[in-house]
């Protein structure tokens, strides 16, 4: 696969006009303009006092360009053909070995790939790959790794615990499958689309034990340290998430309200999604595999999403606190009306939330919601769940 090339973008300079042009390394994949890579400036036609023409800038621009491109490329980009298939396959929790085998005895043991986890592993099919022979795709792309970066030209990515590609592999399959989720709702068809786009991911380049998703440069980044975090598929759900909410809202999550139904939310769209793809015992517990490296037990979670904590007097300025309220009652309407038509009209109502909205009116939007999509009895069950954590 050769170079591939983004539009020509003429750039003001003293002397007149250069002309730029943005290489995108074949072994990365596509990647929207200005994400990565190398520009070059066209040379003046020195024979000439006048400024070049644009095709004699465009001629000498290419030719340099070819010259830099073969100084600068990789050695290993002519040992990387792309694979040119949108399929593969790859090993990954389902969602977490804690969870799935529920043995809460579990340690990370350093990355350590132990006969106790061999049963928690899992080949699945890789779907929507650009071809490239990397974890790059329609919906996820991996940017950034801490070492090797996850390649095959068959598209075989079968790695385990040991190996930091097996992280990767993980992101790439959960972000991308609760995408292909979103879009079975009717969202992107029949309804404004959420998120839909190829979703940037950086793997254990945050030298500390957490993960955030930065809606300023619309990426979602995974933290190492004790069981490192996108070893967890309700760790990356949850950040998905936060990316789904800023996709709806422009700057969503303002205050300790808005930034609890922030949280909540995460922790909520954790477990829903995990529980349609690979249902588990104690489905209302987050990321039981992370939360073993810093909770007490007997039962490892991060957060669960069936406490009773109740608004307004369990209110706080934590945001993840807060969220304790939020996603009890989304969960109490998920197990009122099945996952379907939950997530459909939970998804829906946060299009009309206010970066700053308090928990009263989102519940109001979201009864809305349940009201417009499947009616008045729907829309009941709804406000029967927020009623009961007092929100309405």
């Amino acid at each position: 696969m050769g170079a591939e090339y983004g539009p020509l973008v003429r750039v003001a300079h003293g002397f007149g006009v250069s002309t730029h042009r943005f290489l995108e390394a074949a072994e990365r994949g596509r990647r929207p303009l200005g994400r990565a890579g190398w520009y070059f400036r066209a040379i003046p036609d020195l024979r000439s006092s006048e400024v070049p023409t644009v095709s004699r800038r465009l001629t000498v621009s290419l030719a340099a360009f070819a010259l830099a491109a073969l100084a600068l490329a990789p050695a290993g980009w002519a040992a990387k053909p792309p694979s040119g298939s949108g399929t593969g396959i790859g090993t990954v929790f389902l969602p977490n070995p804690v969870a799935e085998l529920g043995d809460q005895g579990l340690t990370d043991q350093k990355d350590a790939d132990y006969a106790a986890l061999q049963a928690a592993y899992h080949d699945v099919v890789l779907t929507n790959l650009d071809g490239s022979g990397n974890l790059a795709g329609a919906w996820a792309n991996v940017r950034a790794e801490t070492g090797h970066a996850a390649y095959s030209p068959t598209n075989d990515f079968r790695y385990h615990r040991d190996d930091d590609r097996f992280e990767q592999v993980m992101a790439y399959y959960w972000i991308t499958e609760a995408q292909k989720y979103i879009q079975s709702l009717g969202f992107g068809t029949t309804r404004r689309p959420v998120n839909m786009e190829s979703q940037d991911i950086r793997i254990n380049q945050l030298g500390i034990d957490n993960s955030y998703s930065w809606d300023k440069h619309d990426v979602v980044r995974f933290g190492k340290g004790g069981v490192d975090d996108a070893e967890d598929a309700e760790v990356i759900l949850h950040e998905y998430g936060h990316a789904i909410h800023d996709s709806q809202v422009f700057g969503f999550g303002v205050g300790p309200e808005a930034g609890g139904i922030g949280e909540g939310f995460g922790d909520y769209w954790a477990v829903t999604v995990s529980n349609v793809l690979a249902p588990t015992p104690d489905a209302p517990c987050v990321a039981d595999w992370d939360a073993v490296s810093y909770t007490a037990g007997p039962v490892h979670c991060l957060r669960r999403i069936d406490t009773e904590r109740h608004y307004p007097e369990d209110l706080s300025e934590s945001v993840h606190r807060n969220g304790l309220i939020w996603s009890r009652a989304l969960w109490d309407i998920r197990q009122a009306l099945g996952h379907v038509q939950a997530d459909t009209l939970i998804l829906e109502a946060q299009f009309s939330f206010a970066p700053d909205t308090s928990m009263p009116d989102a519940a109001e939007a979201t009864v809305d919601a349940a009201q417009a999509l499947y009616g008045g009895g729907a829309a009941a069950v709804v406000q029967a769940a927020f009623e009961a954590r007092g929100i309405l």
